[in-house]
């Protein structure tokens, strides 16, 4: 599969895509792009980015960029490699929970027709857990599921409880990797474990496809908390070391600083669940990290512990 077919998923609902030498990139936000396909490691030149961003009056720039750039927030992607997933080479606490969730849930391959239908209030029940918020309506997901139903690459995956949808994720295959999208699921069924048989289940059969040789779990996130990346560690995957680049617009980057990034961290404090404000304030802490010499970036937390004892205790 190709990027092309991702950048048609995004078109279909309404996201521009734009291509330069480097890369595509679709938008994430009010004038900002995010580099895909997500898994390439790309060092594209100035530039480049200084054309794309005057072409297209683009505020923000993200991508990941080798360890050895110059620039760039020391950072990971979140990832298993190789075709020998197996609940054996995995900690108590995985095989635990996944041996639990898999007594009391069904794993199976869904239609999009299916996910677009059951799959909404899944959406928001995960998105208000992790204290998250995007303008979640009902034609937000239906363009979300039925974009990619009929373009190829692209599967629906659930985990039912007595026919009931507990948890899903999308899977796409970009390459000789897959994409796990959009995982969510019901917080009543979070103490069945419904996430971590899911996970297990798709992640097993997605690389018994000929030719696979990993699965993306997802980008160290701009907003997410930590618990969610925790939970795709203690499952097997490992933060694999890159830099992610955040660049601003050359007229926005003089007010791009320590006094703005407080000011914003501000009124965070009194707008809690604004998505914009989240995002520029992960895109600003990435940008202004990402500036600071090598050796005093702060590193994030499960690069730095990236195989720790506690995966074999209990949470």
């Amino acid at each position: 599969m190709n990027p092309e077919i991702f950048a048609e998923w995004h078109r279909r609902r309404g996201t521009q895509v734009l291509r330069t030498e480097s890369s595509w990139w679709h938008q994430q936000g009010p004038r900002a792009y995010q580099a895909f396909p997500y898994h390439w490691v790309i060092t594209p030149a100035e530039a480049e980015l200084r054309q794309f961003m005057w072409q297209y009056q683009a505020l923000a720039l993200r991508y990941s960029t080798p360890m050895e750039a110059a620039t760039g927030y020391m950072s990971y992607h979140a990832v298993y490699e190789g075709n020998d997933y197996d609940i054996s080479q995995l900690g108590k606490w995985a095989r635990k929970n996944i041996r639990h969730g898999l007594k009391t849930c069904g794993v199976e391959e869904i239609s999009f027709t299916d996910l677009a239908r059951e799959g909404l209030a899944l959406q928001l029940d995960t998105l208000n857990r992790q204290g998250r918020s995007v303008p979640a309506t009902q034609k937000w997901w239906d363009d979300l599921t039925m974009g990619a139903a009929d373009l190829p690459g692209f599967r629906a995956w659930a985990a039912r409880v007595e026919g009931k949808l507990a948890a899903s994720v999308i899977t796409f295959q970009m390459d000789n990797t897959i994409y796990m999208l959009y995982q969510q699921c019901l917080r009543q069924y979070l103490p069945l474990h419904v996430n971590n048989a899911l996970g297990y289940e798709v992640t097993k059969q997605v690389l018994s496809t000929e030719g696979i040789k990993g699965v993306l779990y997802g980008l160290h996130s701009l907003d997410a908390p930590a618990s969610v990346d925790e939970f795709k560690f203690r499952m097997g995957y490992h933060p694999k070391p890159v830099r992610q680049r955040v660049l601003f617009h050359p007229l926005a980057s003089p007010f791009m600083n320590n006094v703005t990034h407080k000011a914003i961290r501000l009124i965070q404090r009194y707008r809690p669940n604004q998505p914009t404000l989240a995002k520029l304030e992960g895109m600003l802490r990435f940008y202004l990290e990402g500036l600071r010499d090598h050796s005093q970036q702060t590193v994030p937390l499960h690069l730095r512990n990236a195989i720790s004892d506690s995966e074999d205790q209990e949470p």
